[in-house]
């Protein structure tokens, strides 16, 4: 069984106070807290083991490439990809999305080519194709959400025209925790000759991913959502398209051979992974994926499935209380206002006093946000370790909140 109060006790910011209560971390959508097994794993590589990767015949260059080329395949497993030379490592999802769109997408598009976005992009997966409209004249085409916040996956496709030549839409929204049916985009998209990039940053954190299933052309994954930490990601990227791409950065490793007349590219992966990588931070990712494996992803999807019912339950109690989507689909991330003059920034930092780190702001998804007609919310966002004891906390904060703004 999943035992969550196991499961917290290997989070060691979890034991903490802030402000002389309790932490009651509901940031996870932001970026995730590590587990001791992560902060070891670090520890180990920096103090016993460090050493450039690839480039040495030595013994700790040796275990450090041994480790770090192990977690290629941690992350094809985690994602269900059958081949691990499909796993480029980056930086995170917008290094990844960038890496798209310089190194596949624009040397092909051409002015008044077309690129379907949801209105539910994070900036991640909106401001490279916004480089493309500036400097190359390619129109980004918005499909909106309904009134619950869904993406009908309908629309992604009737929205395709001759014209269209990528498609580039989340797998979970950032802000309205909808979940959206990328399969079936896919699968529609493919029937018409028209690549799909996903951005996986919120799915895989929260329920089993099978990347070979969706067969998104390209599929971003960021690691300090997932546990691990900051600097360390991925990007499952389909052969037939790698081949179709020109690096993205220049530099070691990502070379056979340089002469003064003419270089050679390395084999992929390695031709996107130009000069020293974040050899410990992906290392550090593998032990997360490990990590939560581990704990089964369908464990962690059941018991966030409990957790976000019963938040939605609370928090649609409370009538003075604006939920942003409110999707059947949903996981566990709720955006939220309050009726009233309080600002979302207000209501952070009375919820800050109690101890209960929420976001606030505009979310990195400016054009949602205009659809939605607000310019910010507070967002509450769970993981695996978090309780319906802290649910309960957040709704006791709102309704402070409420009885001081009202």
């Amino acid at each position: 069984m999943y035992d969550v109060h196991k499961v917290r006790g290997d989070f060691p910011i979890l034991s903490r106070e802030v402000n002389n209560k309790p932490l009651v971390y509901l940031d996870n959508g932001a970026s995730a807290q590590k587990p001791q097994v992560v902060i070891d794993a670090i520890t180990q590589a920096y103090s016993m083991e460090y050493s450039n990767v690839h480039r040495g015949l030595h013994y700790l260059s040796n275990l450090a490439t041994d480790k770090y080329e192990a977690v290629r395949g941690t992350i094809a497993k985690f994602l269900g990809a059958a081949d691990e030379d499909e796993i480029v490592f980056t930086s995170g999802t917008t290094e990844a999305i960038n890496m798209v769109a310089y190194s596949w997408a624009m040397p092909r598009l051409e002015a008044g080519d077309e690129i379907i976005l949801s209105v539910m992009e994070h900036h991640a997966n909106i401001v490279p194709w916004h480089f493309l409209r500036e400097r190359q004249g390619v129109v980004l085409k918005w499909v909106d959400v309904d009134a619950n916040g869904d993406l009908d996956p309908q629309s992604v496709l009737d929205a395709i025209t001759p014209k269209t030549k990528l498609i580039a839409v989340t797998h979970m929204s950032n802000v309205l925790g909808t979940v959206v049916d990328v399969k079936s985009i896919v699968t529609g998209a493919k029937a018409q000759g028209v690549p799909v990039l996903v951005d996986g940053s919120q799915a895989t954190v929260h329920a089993p991913v099978n990347v070979d299933d969706i067969g998104a052309d390209f599929y971003a994954i960021t690691g300090h959502k997932l546990y691990g930490p900051s600097g360390s990601g991925a990007m499952h990227i389909r052969k037939d398209r790698m081949a179709e791409m020109r690096p993205f950065l220049g530099g070691g490793d990502m070379i056979k051979e340089v002469s003064r007349d003419e270089v050679i590219y390395n084999d992929p992966p390695m031709k996107f992974e130009a000069g020293t990588p974040a050899i410990v931070q992906q290392i550090g990712l593998g032990v997360a994926l490990e990590y939560m494996m581990g704990l089964g992803m369908e464990n962690i999807a059941a018991h966030e499935r409990a957790l976000t019912d019963y938040a939605r339950t609370k928090l649609t109690g409370l009538n003075w209380l604006n939920i942003q989507g409110l999707s059947q689909t949903k996981g566990g991330i709720f955006s939220f206002t309050l009726q009233g003059p309080a600002h979302p920034h207000d209501i952070s930092t009375v919820l800050d006093k109690k101890g209960i780190a929420v976001r606030a702001g505009h979310h990195c998804a400016g054009p949602l946000m205009d659809h939605l007609g607000v310019t910010a919310t507070c967002r509450a966002s769970f993981g695996l370790y978090n309780t319906t004891d802290e649910v309960d906390k957040l709704v006791d904060a709102l309704e402070l909140c409420h009885e001081l703004f009202a």
